[in-house]
């Protein structure tokens, strides 16, 4: 009786050690004297037969990877820091395990490298203008290289980058700069137009004497519901024309 206790304990013992629960998003990787066995093992109940055994827990969820801050050197040669995030996730669990030591930290050095490589044959301009393509890159060459891990690269985004301050100041000149030359365009433009619906109202006029009669009278009437105490009295030129060539012939 005292040997079949103790072999129900061993049992027990031996049971506990060896059956694992694996979680949905987890999958197992067994090792067997060292051997890699060919399929993972989970979700649920996993008979694990220690010491035999050994298991490799690896999740399969998307993991968010943030990429430090890199010191990178554009193309037109201008310094600037740039943070990235990286989205991944292991879609071989065998492969994630034999064929690199830390697979998170592996892709994470990775990332960086690309990130400073690929950034730095842009220019600022695209830089700033284009990160959707330059992420698009970024995330093509990552995957190339992480495949062989089992690990997809399901998406790159450009966080942010950091100017140097004095650039910051230049691009706002320019900015202002830019500003101030389209508000002239636009401001010449509207004295173009104005100038020819006026020399085309003035050839109307010409056509017609009255018509600037009528014009001396609507300015009074405007003058008149602003300013009740002003009088105007409109003097036409034509007028002022004759006087003036009258006082001309006196004086010959």
């Amino acid at each position: 009786m005292n040997g079949i206790g103790v072999a129900a304990v061993l049992i027990v013992f031996w049971l506990m050690l060896s059956l694992k629960i694996l979680n949905e998003y987890e999958r197992g990787v067994v090792f067997r004297l060292g051997k890699l066995l060919k399929r993972a093992k989970g979700p649920g109940v996993v008979l694990v037969a220690w010491p035999v055994d050994r298991l490799v827990r690896v999740s399969l969820r998307t993991v968010v990877m943030d990429v430090p801050a890199q010191d990178i050197i554009t193309r037109d040669n201008v310094s600037v820091k740039v943070n990235a995030v990286v989205y991944f996730r292991v879609m071989d669990p065998l492969l994630a395990v034999v064929q690199v030591d830390n697979y998170l930290y592996a892709t994470s050095q990775v990332a960086q490298t690309t990130l400073r490589s690929i950034l730095g044959q842009a220019h600022l301009d695209e830089l700033l203008s284009e990160r959707e393509r330059l992420a698009a890159v970024l995330q093509d060459v990552i995957d190339e290289h992480t495949e062989p891990w089992g690990i997809k690269v399901s998406q790159v985004a450009v966080k942010g980058v950091d100017l140097p301050h004095e650039m910051v100041r230049a691009m706002a000149k320019q900015a202002e700069s830019e500003r101030e030359k389209r508000a002239k365009i636009i401001h010449a433009s509207g004295e173009l137009e104005a100038s020819l619906q006026l020399t085309e109202a003035a050839k109307k006029m010409q056509g017609e004497p009255m018509s600037l009669h009528l014009r001396y009278l609507q300015t009074l009437t405007e003058i008149a519901a602003e300013k009740n105490s002003t009088i105007v009295f409109p003097l036409p030129i034509d007028w002022m024309q004759a006087l003036v060539e009258k006082a001309g012939g006196n004086k010959g």
